[in-house]
């Protein structure tokens, strides 16, 4: 059977990640690498029967027969190269967030629609034992009507993350930039707004207060929020978050309180149930979450990236339907934006 010929932009810690999901999958073959920078700069010694490319431009005028595009660069490129990599009739798998504006979300939507290709979201956080077994008690209904969730997400995002310049204090990298960073919520938090939006659906009645304690030289936006909703399906909810935590994370939880009882899914990467009391219910043993994503000083979210490749082969191969498809990825960049919208 032809493999998938897939091509990775953005050849940094993530992007090995994809390009290592891609190698190990036997469906699948990895056949150009795309980055700014020089391949001996990379460390791609893993990768070397790739071509490597400096453009996206330079990838597709190669000719090489390419399949599908899998784009891990700054967030702020995501959008422009969606749509180029759609353009040259190519499937798109997107890292969060998928743009930085609902706009931007629904221009790829539309090319997508276009070309007759699908475009891949990544939120691999999906995946976590936890957040499997909280949707299924959630769509089986067990816990009945929700009166409230709380999310907490506070995490460590200091000058080891941002390495801002010693004399004006500015980032040196795109962490920090609102033009290819975002904020806090796309760049840290998006996984678990999209959790919330998994399990809920939509927010109405938002309310945003923000404050940046501990990152107005090194970043363009806040690292701490309070934010009130109320969901449309009912029930009323919180976000609180923040970056300014001294030197490591803290927590990512979930709290839940419905009407046959109440659990928490919490650990710092929402990786483990800490509490469950559920009436007449009795909680099952659940695997192993599989570990963070080690970036050295500071960790991010699970390393569930396996999945999403299993999903993109059983869906290209015609055998499964996408986890994380293009209009979920659009309601957590649209969130986003309500948010920040409504600050106060």
């Amino acid at each position: 059977m032809k493999k998938i010929k897939f091509a990775v932009v953005g050849c940094g810690h993530i992007g090995k990640r994809h390009a290592s999901m891609i190698i190990g999958n036997s469906d699948f073959e990895l056949i150009a690498l795309c980055d700014v920078k020089k391949r001996e700069e990379l460390g791609l010694e893993n990768y070397s029967t790739a071509r490597f490319f400096n453009s996206l431009d330079d990838l597709f005028s190669s000719n090489l027969e390419i399949d599908a595009v899998a784009i891990a660069t700054p967030n702020g490129f995501h959008e422009e190269q969606a749509l180029q990599v759609l353009e040259n009739n190519c499937h798109v798998v997107i890292e969060k967030p998928m743009s930085l504006s609902k706009i931007g979300c629904e221009k790829i939507i539309f090319k997508a629609l276009q070309k007759h290709k699908q475009v891949f979201c990544v939120m691999q956080n999906r995946y976590s034992p936890p957040s499997v077994w909280l949707k299924e008690i959630l769509e089986k209904n067990i816990l009945g009507k929700i009166f409230m969730v709380q999310i907490n997400c506070y995490w460590n995002r200091d000058d080891r993350y941002y390495k801002p310049d010693a004399k004006t204090g500015k980032p040196t990298s795109w962490h920090g930039t609102k033009n290819l960073d975002g904020g806090t919520l796309f760049t840290q938090f998006s996984h678990f707004i999209d959790l919330m939006y998994w399990y809920f659906g939509d927010l109405t009645n938002i309310n945003s207060r923000l404050k940046d304690f501990n990152h107005q030289k090194s970043t363009d936006f806040e690292d701490s929020g309070f934010v009130s909703f109320e969901f449309l399906d009912g029930g009323i909810g919180s976000l609180n978050y923040s970056t300014a935590v001294w030197d490591r994370n803290l927590e990512s939880s979930i709290t839940v309180i419905a009407e046959n009882g109440a659990v928490k899914v919490g650990g710092q990467y929402m990786n483990e149930v800490e509490y469950c009391h559920i009436k007449d219910y009795e909680m099952p043993v659940l695997a192993e979450s599989n570990p963070p994503n080690d970036y050295g000083p500071y960790k991010g979210s699970a390393a569930n990236h396996h999945y999403i490749y299993e999903n993109i082969s059983d869906v290209l191969l015609g055998k499964g339907t996408i986890t994380t498809n293009a209009l979920e990825g659009m309601k957590v960049v649209d969130i986003i934006e309500r948010i920040y919208f409504e600050k106060k």
